[in-house]
């Protein structure tokens, strides 16, 4: 399954998001984010979306715009553990447009699981 994943601010979202990235068995791992979020690593290889535009339409726009040919599955995971509701609203929004199903990814003490 093809990983997509907001990397954004919040306090101890980016481990989370790493540790879905490193402990999963993914096709490809597509991360979206802003200038800050270009400072993320990890020990697998991504392509970085970088998002520049702040209101939640033209967000949803440009996301929608710069992942539109890139998801080959008809469902992808998604991971929005960082970030914030108006970044999560864009990224849904764009996704379930294109059209894609979603599968919300969550690192627990159980490994990897899919809501």
């Amino acid at each position: 399954m093809e990983l997509i994943a907001l990397v954004s601010s919040g306090k101890g979202t980016w481990g989370q998001v790493a540790g879905v990235i490193n402990r999963g068995d993914w096709e490809t791992i597509t991360l979206v984010g802003n200038d800050f979020a270009k400072k993320f690593t990890t020990e697998k290889d991504f392509e970085f979306i970088e998002t520049t535009t702040s209101s939640i339409t033209d967000l949803k726009d440009e996301i929608m715009k710069k992942l539109k040919g890139k998801i080959k599955g008809t469902e992808v995971a998604l991971s929005i553990a960082s970030g914030d509701g108006r970044e999560h609203m864009a990224l849904i929004s764009a996704l379930l447009s294109l059209p894609v199903g979603i599968r919300f990814t969550v690192l627990t003490k159980d490994g990897i699981i899919f809501m």
